[in-house]
């Protein structure tokens, strides 16, 4: 190959690819990373990576952008503000909801939040279906049909008044999802109890943002995750379990996987990270960390790392859910409300990667540095492109394309208020860390360099996706299903 044939050579980093990790050159043509190896020839333009790590954007499939709650209120990012934010802490793609409602219909909904993303978006993006009205219109007809046409994964709530699906419901969801080939992914809680616990609480004066945490208890998440796997199990449908937050949700998926079931889960920052306590501040600080499900215990800290370490769970999400301290975000319904008037969600698409960073691998001795941060980028970028069906997304191999997040592994960093997006808060406010993402390219071109966005709103592209390896069934058919054992009926 001619030495000019390269658009990019970024040299001499710590490269980590899906093998393993070696210090080598990555070189770029056109949109794609085009070889990776020592003494690459010269480049169009090159960047000095020496002391650097050179690892793959990451891919954060589960962000709350421009959309409205359950409860009426506008996330407070933009597809603007939130990829930028994205772009800034080291992503390159991520995963959004078109999110339905009661008496919406799907169609336009996916082309609403299309439009947005398409006049706004810095990076990369997707869409889960959000199911909220799963009339037969929508199961029948357009789901199945947006399914086909590349939204390959759909969301559903166990809980929430507006949104939640029952029983039923999430057994036609199911389906409707098998048929079509996608991965259905659920915010599982038990909506009865939390109910019951709200109405308790808020009956004896309990009203302060850390009694949150009180309100949503960890038998509900259990529960449900117990019953959503009954449910795919039942079914034959792959699911992926959102932000489990409990050592016993873990466990439960732990136990599902080993006789066959074709479960996955998440977790998140906020739940290796914060625990309970947290909440426990003075006024209304607390509502800047509310979250749900909540945060739980450092014991439960330390089973979620454990679980991902073993594969029961198997990426780490933001579940960016940005609402601003005033009016138009955490108190809307109030100047002073009660915890369950206050809207549920943290920011998180900047400080993913860097507070994860700094905890895997910046604090890992160095017997498991390069351990730490093959898990680092499976967790973050690798495992969630493979299971969302984004097969040129999440590492860096030849082929792949060229979304790249160069990393000075010794800055440091005190963590402030000021960030990128549209929140005006940082839930790790004041913690210091080590790591930070100096330059950030999506498809060859520059997004971040210097401190300065270089991207343009708009220029990153809707990803329509195929139905990979973790969409389909395993094909072992319950006895209600198989015409063999049912005594012929057709029900699938």
């Amino acid at each position: 190959m001619a030495s000019s044939e390269f658009d990019l050579v970024i040299r001499g980093g710590t490269v980590v690819t899906p093998t393993g990790v070696a210090q080598a050159d990555v070189a770029i043509l056109s949109e794609s990373i085009a070889a990776i190896g020592r003494d690459l020839p010269a480049g169009r333009r090159e960047i000095d990576a020496g002391g650097r790590y050179v690892l793959p954007g990451g891919v954060d499939p589960h962000c709350h952008i421009e959309q409205l709650s359950g409860g009426g209120i506008m996330n407070a990012d933009t597809f603007e503000t939130a990829t930028r934010s994205a772009a800034f802490g080291g992503t390159t793609s991520v995963i959004s909801f078109a999110a339905q409602h009661r008496e919406m219909r799907l169609p336009q909904v996916v082309a609403d939040y299309a439009a947005l993303a398409a006049k706004g978006a810095v990076i990369d993006h997707a869409f889960h279906l959000m199911i909220a009205n799963p009339d037969r219109q929508t199961i029948d007809h357009d789901l199945p049909a947006l399914i086909r046409a590349g939204h390959r994964s759909v969301k559903v709530f166990m809980t929430y008044d507006k949104v939640q699906v029952n029983d039923e419901q999430l057994l036609d969801v199911l389906l409707a999802s098998r048929q079509a080939g996608a991965l259905v992914c659920v915010h599982a809680e038990n909506h009865g109890m939390i109910k019951w616990m709200v109405e308790r609480l808020l009956a004896r004066g309990h009203v302060e943002p850390k009694f949150h945490a009180v309100s949503h208890p960890r038998a509900a998440e259990i529960e449900a995750i117990h019953r959503v796997i009954a449910f795919a199990e039942f079914i034959d449908q792959p699911v992926m379990i959102f932000h489990v937050s409990t050592a016993e949700g873990a466990e439960a998926i732990r136990a599902a996987r080993g006789r066959g079931v074709k479960v996955f889960g998440e977790t998140c920052p906020h739940y290796l990270l914060q625990s309970a306590e947290d909440l426990v501040l003075p006024g209304y600080e607390a509502a800047r960390l509310m979250c749900s499900p909540p945060q739980r215990t450092g014991a439960d800290q330390a089973a979620l790392w454990q679980a991902l370490e073993r594969g029961d769970l198997q990426l780490i999400s933001s579940d960016h859910a940005p609402y601003r301290m005033d009016a138009s975000g955490k108190f809307n319904a109030s100047a002073t409300p009660n915890f369950k008037q206050i809207a549920n969600g943290q920011p998180g698409l900047e400080m993913r990667l860097p507070v994860l960073f700094d905890a895997m691998v910046s604090r890992a001795g160095p017997a498991r540095r390069v351990e730490r941060l093959m898990q680092f980028v499976a967790w973050t970028a690798t495992e969630p492109a493979r299971l969302y069906d984004l097969p040129r997304k999440g590492a860096i191999a030849i082929g792949a394309d060229a979304d790249v997040a160069i990393w000075d592994p010794a800055r440091e960093v005190t963590l402030t208020d000021e960030l990128h997006d549209n929140v005006g808060y940082n839930p790790y406010r004041g913690r210091r860390i080590t790591g930070w993402p100096e330059i950030v390219i999506q498809r060859g071109a520059t997004l971040v360099e210097s401190g300065r966005l270089l991207a343009r709103p708009g220029q990153g592209r809707l990803l329509l996706r195929e139905a990979g390896p973790a969409t389909q069934p395993t094909g072992r058919l319950s006895p209600e299903f198989d015409p063999q054992r049912n005594f012929g009926a057709d029900l699938m």
